[in-house]
């Protein structure tokens, strides 16, 4: 599926390629930190503190 999507849906040369697979996983580990792990920790047990100062 990866080999299909860098080879038929990709345009251009090899070097535009490899730059526009960098810029789509940049956009998407971005989309990750900056939407789906905040929205998800507030769901997540591991911020909770049970003990006290």
């Amino acid at each position: 599926m990866y080999a299909w999507f860098f080879n038929e849906v990709l345009p251009g040369p090899l070097w535009l390629r490899i730059i526009l697979t960098l810029l789509l996983l940049a956009a998407i580990v971005y989309g990750l930190m900056e939407v789906v792990f905040p929205w998800l920790s507030e769901y997540s047990p591991l911020g909770d503190v049970t003990m006290e100062e």
